[in-house]
């Protein structure tokens, strides 16, 4: 961007910034003008202190600088640096528009302000873009929470392809990491004899009786559908939710008893119970 000749015609101005004190139009890509003080620019943004000082007894009448971004952005900007209301974020495109501006103009202010907002509804729906732009900013608690909420997500789904080349290397890493890890870290917790000792054991008797055997193999078949479902679905909420009383390999598990005295192979309320912890005991962020 540069400063180009002052103004010789009349121009249309944003109604909002037309003000005939300001020394400064700027010029947006849509061609609408905004006038601005010189001494708000340079106080708000460091892009504008570099352009304008050297340049400040040249500024009457008011010179025009191109402004390389559209008018919702600029708009957006201005308001905020000016300490003019604006309305709600409408979508993601929106917010990130005016985050690259304020980024360009080196505009703190207006940088935090967006940064406060990041974390709200309209946002949160998309994690993943989400933790992309947090990880660009280096913004470490958001990205943080972003990560956490990508727990519903399978990354390995084609969908999400393109959103994942776009991350730098080091925070894809971090969040494959993330994922791979809780799903791991469950599968050998599933696996430990202390916490299931009965599922889990080489030789074990039914718990009622005691004295036939307990066939382990349904316990063997829900862990490997846990398995899976904690690589689709790194959160690990269907496992111990209603979704689990669908799966047959579950339903297959709980009704399994024993061959002499029926009585059912597993406790299923403190099976629940156990597998609910395993969970929110996991890492869940990066």
């Amino acid at each position: 961007m540069t400063m180009n000749a002052p103004l010789d015609e009349p121009v249309d101005f944003h109604p909002q910034f037309n003000s005939p004190n300001a020394n400064v139009v700027l010029k947006s890509t849509e061609g609408t003008y905004y006038r601005v003080p010189s001494f708000t620019l340079c106080n708000t943004c460091g892009y504008f202190r570099r352009l304008l000082i050297p340049h400040m007894q040249q500024l009457v009448p008011a010179h025009t600088i191109p402004i390389d971004s559209g008018d919702l952005a600029v708009e957006r900007v201005l308001k905020m640096i000016c300490g003019l209301e604006n309305p709600r974020w409408s979508s993601f495109d929106e917010l990130e528009s005016a985050l690259s501006l304020a980024a360009k103009w080196d505009a703190t202010g207006p940088i935090s302000f967006i940064r406060s907002a990041i974390t709200s509804p309209t946002f949160t729906e998309e994690p993943l873009r989400l933790y992309a732009l947090t990880t660009r900013y280096v913004w470490q608690e958001e990205a943080e929470y972003a990560s956490e909420l990508t727990l519903t997500l399978n990354l390995f789904d084609e969908k999400y392809k393109s959103q994942l080349e776009q991350l730098k290397a080091r925070d894809l890493m971090a969040l494959l990491r993330l994922h791979r890890q809780r799903r791991d870290i469950f599968s050998s917790r599933i696996h430990d004899m202390q916490t299931f000792s009965l599922g889990n054991a080489e030789t074990a008797f039914c718990r009622h009786c005691g004295v036939h055997p307990v066939n382990n193999h349904t316990w063997r078949e829900l862990k490997s559908r846990m398995f899976l479902e904690m690589d689709r679905r790194p959160l690990g909420d269907t496992i111990y939710g209603l979704d689990m009383e669908e799966w047959p390999e579950s339903v297959a598990c709980w009704e399994s008893k024993c061959s002499k005295c029926d009585g059912l192979n597993y406790d299923k309320l403190v099976t629940l119970r156990r597998l609910k912890e395993c969970i929110d005991e996991l890492p869940s962020t990066i």
